[in-house]
């Protein structure tokens, strides 16, 4: 547990930073299954841009989308981390490394409390 000043000093401007509203769009990835649209709370644009809009895909490394086993009746799968980008099947949102290809609107400022992540999506299911 942190108790030093300097610690204290920290959680208190993480506590301070203004999170924005951000709705992603993209056109390049189109058709069934595809999310076209999202709108996430992030700090800046840039961030905004790392968030996949689907619940699944947790997090990114070296340059390509991640996903992570919840299933607590798997326990040898639960917890660990799989690829979700594969360039050999169809991806669902914009591959990692073009996500600079995402148009990112700045909608407005998120309240006091609210956590960095997507608040709704649009899929377009086949």
């Amino acid at each position: 547990m942190c108790v030093t000043t300097e610690c204290i000093g920290r959680l208190k401007m993480v506590s301070m930073i203004k999170m924005k509203i951000f709705k992603l769009s993209q056109d390049i990835v189109n058709g069934y299954d595809t999310y076209d649209s999202c709108v996430v709370i992030a700090e800046n644009e840039n961030e905004a841009r790392k968030i996949h809009p689907s619940k699944y895909v947790t997090h990114s490394r070296d340059g390509k989308w991640f996903g992570t086993y919840d299933c607590p009746d798997k326990p040898e799968l639960h917890g660990k981390e799989y690829e979700s980008e594969n360039i050999d099947r169809l991806s669902s949102w914009v591959l990692f490394q073009g996500i600079d290809k995402i148009k990112v609107e700045e909608i407005g400022e998120a309240k006091q409390g609210m956590k960095k992540g997507v608040v709704v999506s649009s899929f377009n299911a086949g």
